[in-house]
């Protein structure tokens, strides 16, 4: 039997503190860590830390995340990273991060 993939899946969320907003969905086949950021900066920290720390194999991004912020945190990592897409995101006020973290 095969390990569970080990993923991560980031959100932008005013206020969003990656230490005290996160938590693990477990399942047979995925072992997947959800935790909330308040910007692209901190979105590539944790990113490494996680790859580092918790062997997590792919990171997903969220909506909020535009094509600049998705590039920031692909490069800050040596694993696939996807996105969510959302033009604009209801929840940043109907704006991309890119506008607002770029």
């Amino acid at each position: 039997m095969s390990h569970p993939l080990k993923a991560a899946f980031i959100f932008l969320a005013p206020g969003g503190d990656p230490k005290v907003h996160r938590n693990w969905v477990i399942t047979e086949g995925v072992e997947l860590l959800s935790i909330a950021v308040s910007d692209y900066g901190q979105a590539e920290t944790l990113a490494r830390e996680l790859v580092e720390q918790e062997e997590i194999a792919a990171i997903e991004l969220c909506g909020g995340f535009g094509a600049a912020g998705t590039a920031r945190v692909a490069a800050a990592v040596n694993v696939p990273v996807g996105a969510v897409r959302f033009d604009i995101h209801p929840g940043l006020n109907n704006l991309s991060g890119d506008t607002l973290f770029g």
